[in-house]
C-alpha cells in the first residue's frame, strides 16, 4: 500500500457514497486508476464493506451498555459455544476477548432498561458465567468509525 491507497481509505471512511470520480479528485487520480485501487483494496480485504451509519437514538435504541464478563471455564469448547451464542445476539455491537481481570467485553445497544433485562436473561441462560457486570453509558462524547490512517513508510 502506498500514500494514495491510504488517502483513498481516509476519503472512503469519511464518505463512502462519493463517486469514484470524486474520490479520485480528492486523492489526485483519474477515475479508472482510482477504481482499480479501490477494487484491489476490497479484494485484499483492506476494505471489508461499505455501509450506511444509522443514528441509534433516532430509531429508538437509546441505551448503550458495556458488559464485562468473567467465566470459570476457559476451554475451547466453552468459548466456541459462547462465541456462537453471543455472536447471534443482534444487540451485541462489539465482542472482545480481553486480557486482565475481565475475560470478555461486549458493547450492547438496546431501546431501554427492559430491553437490556431481556438481553441479560438471554445472555446468562446461554452458557455458565462466573460474573456479569453492566455499565450503562450516560452520554456519548465521541463516536467514530474512522480508523486513524497511518502515514505510509517512505
Amino acid at each position: 500500500m502506498d500514500a494514495i491507497d491510504y488517502k483513498i481509505l481516509a476519503v472512503l471512511q469519511e464518505d463512502a457514497s462519493l463517486s469514484v470520480a470524486e474520490i479520485g479528485q480528492k486523492v489526485g487520480l483519474s477515475s479508472t486508476p482510482c477504481w482499480k485501487r479501490i477494487q484491489r483494496l476490497e479484494a485484499d480485504g483492506v476494505i471489508i464493506r461499505r455501509v450506511a451509519l444509522v443514528d441509534q437514538e433516532k430509531i429508538g435504541l437509546g441505551i448503550t451498555v458495556f458488559v464485562s464478563i468473567e467465566t470459570g471455564d476457559h476451554s475451547q469448547e466453552w468459548l466456541g459455544h459462547f462465541a456462537e451464542m453471543v455472536g447471534a445476539m443482534p444487540e451485541v455491537m462489539e465482542f472482545y476477548r480481553m486480557a486482565g481481570d475481565v475475560d470478555y467485553m461486549l458493547r450492547v445497544i438496546v431501546p431501554d432498561i427492559q430491553g437490556y433485562d431481556t438481553f441479560y436473561k438471554k445472555l446468562i441462560a446461554s452458557v455458565p458465567l462466573k460474573n456479569v457486570t453492566s455499565r450503562f453509558a450516560m452520554e456519548k462524547i465521541k463516536s467514530t468509525t474512522s480508523l486513524p490512517i497511518p502515514k505510509p513508510a517512505t
